[in-house]
């Protein structure tokens, strides 16, 4: 499909003649719709494919997990701020002191 775009005339590829910013931002916008919606039709394609499944419950659970998976992950990662530096060696102070004593 190879339409003019604008008043500018510039075909499929965007041309050469460059456009304005609006008219870029509005390319973008639709290819990303575009590709959304193409993307939408095959993840629900492949959804309809493992509902077929006879093992679909356990693919289900399988998911499941490796979401609960990441999702805990995701959260030490970005959640949880590091031990302070000090705390760490009074801890194992504590924990010499304690095998000293024993």
């Amino acid at each position: 499909m190879t339409r003019d775009v604008g008043s500018g005339g510039t075909g499929r590829d965007g041309g050469g003649r460059g456009g304005g910013l609006d008219e870029r931002m509005v390319l973008l916008v639709a290819g990303l719709a575009d590709l959304a919606v193409s993307t939408a039709g095959s993840v629900l394609g492949t959804v309809r494919e493992l509902t077929r499944r006879s093992d679909a419950a356990e693919l289900a659970a399988d998911a499941e997990h490796d979401l609960l998976a990441r999702g805990r992950l995701a959260l030490d990662r970005y959640a949880a701020a590091p031990p302070a530096h000090l705390e760490i060696l009074a801890r194992q102070a504590l924990a010499r002191r304690s095998a000293d004593d024993v």
